[in-house]
């Protein structure tokens, strides 16, 4: 584990070295910028995830944390910037991977499990009460969550199917005891036949049982030679080594909890000693370094000196400078250093001319100041002062650092303390001068009062105060209610990782050829946890993130949008809120009604962050006429959507995410103003289909894994994802796992099966290939491709005016 954090921490050298260059850097290529992107941030970022997840010192952990955190914004904001250099969601790097020598596995973003494993109690009680809520409307039956056997039910379980079968076996010896007696009868010339017919008779259940025994084990040697040289599938049998390092995990996991505790511990009993013990004496030495600073500057200069504000330092700032300049060489030195700043300024001009020059001869890509790179530069600045030379030799448990805590704890309790006293001394200031005043016969002027600093923060998109509605309902009620009505569900807890897909292999070279090559599955799971996973995780990576506050997911039907969806709320523990037109159909109605319905979503959500506020159907709200058979009133939320859309802003960890099978039946003007980001999920590819068929299908022991899968992943051209698996659960029934053993699984049962099941037809298909490239990135496209062309042409008449002149 250490070496793995050293590793992580080497890299983060490199990376403050990057983040140093890229913040000063004005210019870039893009290739620059994607190496940087690939090579320095999400390997590392990737590695540091691991460490915080296995690390147990505390004080180190928290610092590991802060760099994650940061790393990943930064990791987000790069990503929006590919995003409007290359006009396209996706992004393709091979020549990076090539280059690097990196595999495409280990450039995809992990989700960090802290995210949940820290918030595991509140997520748990959360579930505990819907779940009890929809036990007591008799609404549970929607959600059947599986039971989980504890480890000691599991073996009272196996003990008494290991009783009944030792009775079965004593119940038989026994009736072989009574057959026994009733042959003893039997003459003793018989009994000498018998026991050589017994004799033959074993000799030949031997041969067979040896013979059957050697071949096993040939059998058990080719398969092992066949794994070795991947030639077969493994099996996706956990083994013990998998056991023994979860169960290591586990272990951290408690030590993690142990030790964080303890440092707690540890804060509160060094707190109280120093306010007891520290206190008074440094209120003393501070009252008389002040009292001291001003009887030297009065008999300078005669006059009695003001204490600098709290928010410039106070009396911390006296004290630093104190003994290292006087008021008299700071009059002597002002004037070389305003020589010395006219002649920075001179040099800097020509700097910036020769800047200038440069920038118009190299046509880079401006690079927008990051939120993420100040903060993750201080944190890397704090391991370097801090752990960068220390020696842990000494602390082998990684048990708390008890001078550190002192240290800290030391320094906050002198800045509370310093804060007093300057307070106490400012009013002494006052009186002072007041007398000195008098003494001077000068009229008392009353002290103009200080104009408060009105604090401009430069973030964007503030939420107005809105009126409560309900100000004295509790929180408990307002979940109970959308709860009984349906709109806060409880959901199947499904990772993405279950997501399965494979990246594009094939996208980079149409790419290069200037084609718009559509994504695949695993480029399009990548892009939801960067758009609606991690800018999620926690308040600070909100904030310094760039703000996507809706995604519409389009797709034809069982290709995974809302099982993304669900996934999404797990990895988050996100509170799941529907607002489909069906299940709000009917509820809270009037105008009255949809403010109120509004405003509970938007207080709820708020308050059991980080939420996902779902739409089915997202076209069906902004459709220009509705059939007369729907009689959900669709366009209920026609206005009032892109309202409760504008309202979130960076301090809500809120996203609203729709899905639609058909979003090209509606206004789809009205569709893109609504939601930030279009994600769409095409039919599988080959590479896909393939290991999809092979995880499904190799999940069961019996199911030989010469099986050709590559035959199945073909003739499944055209189906979902959704289809292939439905297929799968139709053929493998527990009476055919049974089965397995004597009848081998055949291509036809699942021909046969999937037969039964829909395409995605050649119709619907260009209906959605036409949709996506008229979605708003891929016309801002055509639009550069465009000019682009228009001043190549305008180029090319120039060069021929020239040459016939």
């Amino acid at each position: 584990m250490q070496r793995i954090m050293n590793s992580g921490m080497i890299q983060s050298v490199l990376l403050r070295r990057l983040s140093k260059r890229i913040r000063f850097c004005k210019m870039l290529n893009h290739k620059e910028i994607v190496e940087k992107f690939i090579k320095m941030y999400i390997v590392i970022c990737n590695k540091l995830e691991e460490c915080y997840d296995q690390m147990i010192q505390p004080q180190k952990r928290r610092l590991i944390r802060k760099i994650l955190d940061y790393t990943l914004a930064r990791v987000l904001e790069l990503k929006h910037e590919l995003v409007e250099i290359d006009l396209s969601e996706y992004n393709y790097y091979d020549d990076v991977l090539v280059k690097y020598k990196i595999l495409p596995q280990e450039v995809e973003l992990n989700i960090p499990r802290y995210f949940r494993r820290e918030r595991e109690s509140e997520i748990h009680q959360r579930r505990e009460f819907i779940s009890s809520i929809l036990k007591n409307i008799g609404a549970l039956n929607e959600v059947i969550l599986p039971k989980k056997i504890t480890e000691l039910d599991a073996i009272k379980l196996i003990q008494m199917h290991e009783r009944a079968r030792q009775g079965r076996v004593r119940f038989q010896f026994m009736k072989e005891i009574r057959e026994m007696k009733e042959k003893s009868t039997i003459k003793p010339e018989s009994m000498q036949v018998e026991i050589v017919k017994e004799i033959a008779a074993s000799l030949k259940i031997q041969k067979v049982w040896r013979g059957y025994i050697t071949r096993q084990k040939m059998k058990k040697k080719r398969f092992e030679e066949m794994l070795l040289i991947g030639m077969i599938q493994p099996s996706q049998i956990i083994t013990e080594n998998y056991r023994i390092a979860d169960k290591v995990k586990q272990a951290r996991y408690l030590k993690q909890l142990e030790f964080q505790q303890l440092h707690e511990k540890m804060v509160m009993e060094t707190q109280e000693f120093l306010k007891v013990e520290k206190t008074t004496i440094m209120e003393e030495n501070m009252r008389c370094e002040i009292r001291c600073w001003i009887n030297e500057y009065f008999q300078q200069t005669g006059k009695i000196p003001e204490l600098p504000s709290a928010d410039s330092g106070g009396s911390r700032l006296i004290i630093s400078r104190q003994g290292t300049e006087s008021s008299l060489s700071k009059s002597k030195e002002s004037s070389s250093s305003k020589e010395s700043k006219r002649s920075k300024k001179s040099k800097s001009k020509k700097e910036s001319d020769t800047e200038k020059s440069e920038d118009d001869s190299d046509p880079g890509i401006k690079i927008i100041l990051s939120n993420a790179l100040p903060e993750l530069i201080q944190a890397h600045t704090e391991y370097q002062d801090i752990w960068r030379g220390k020696d842990e030799s000494v602390n082998p448990w990684q048990l708390p650092y008890s001078d550190m805590i002192l240290a800290q704890k030391t320094r906050e309790l002198e800045d509370e303390v310093r804060l007093k006293v300057d307070q106490t001394l400012r009013d002494d200031i006052e009186a002072l001068q007041l007398a000195l005043d008098r003494d001077k016969g000068h009229k008392g002027k009353r002290a103009k009062k200080i104009p408060k600093r009105v604090r401009r923060s430069g973030k964007k998109n503030k939420r107005k105060k809105e009126k409560d509605l309900t100000p004295d309902r509790t929180i408990d009620s307002l979940i109970e209610e959308l709860t009984t009505e349906g709109i806060i569900k409880l959901l199947p807890e499904i990772y993405l990782s279950n997501f399965k897909g494979e990246k594009s292999f094939v996208n980079y070279e149409l790419w290069q050829d200037k084609k718009d090559p559509f994504p695949t599955i695993g480029d399009v799971r990548q892009l939801v946890a960067e758009y609606c996973i991690l800018p999620l995780g926690n308040d600070e990576l909100r904030q310094l993130t760039p703000l996507v506050r809706s995604v519409l997911i389009a797709g034809p039907r069982g290709s995974g949008k809302k099982m993304l969806v669900h996934a999404i709320c797990t990895e988050l523990g996100a509170t799941f809120f529907d607002i489909s037109p069906s299940t709000i159909a009917g509820k809270y109605p009037g105008k009255s009604g949809l403010i109120m319905l509004l405003h509970l979503i938007g207080k709820v959500s708020r308050l059991l962050q980080p939420s996902v506020i779902f739409m089915d159907d997202a076209e069906k709200p902004f459709v220009k006429k509705v059939p007369k058979t729907d009689k959900s009133d669709p366009k209920r939320l026609k206005k009032d959507l892109p309202k409760l859309i504008k309202s979130l802003t960076n301090e809500d960890r809120v996203i609203i995410i729709g899905t639609s099978h058909s979003p090209w039946d509606c206004d789809q003007k009205l569709l893109y103003q609504t939601y930030d980001k279009v994600i769409y999920i095409p039919r599988p590819d080959y590479g896909t289909m393939s290991m999809l068929w092979k995880d499904l299908l190799y999940k069961y022991s019996g199911i030989n894994r010469q099986f050709d899968t590559s035959a199945m992943a073909k003739i499944c051209d055209g189906f979902t994802v959704g289809e292939v698996i439905r297929t799968i659960d139709e053929v493998m029934t527990t009476k055919r796992m049974v089965q397995l053993r004597v009848q081998p699984l055949t291509h036809v049962e699942l021909i046969n099966a999937l037969s039964t099941h829909n395409p995605v037809y050649r119709e619907e298909e260009e209906a959605f290939m036409a949709w996506y490239l008229k979605t708003p990135m891929c016309r801002k496209k055509q639009r550069a491709v465009e000019m682009e062309l228009q001043k190549l042409a305008e180029a090319n008449e120039k060069q021929k005016k020239k040459g016939k002149n």
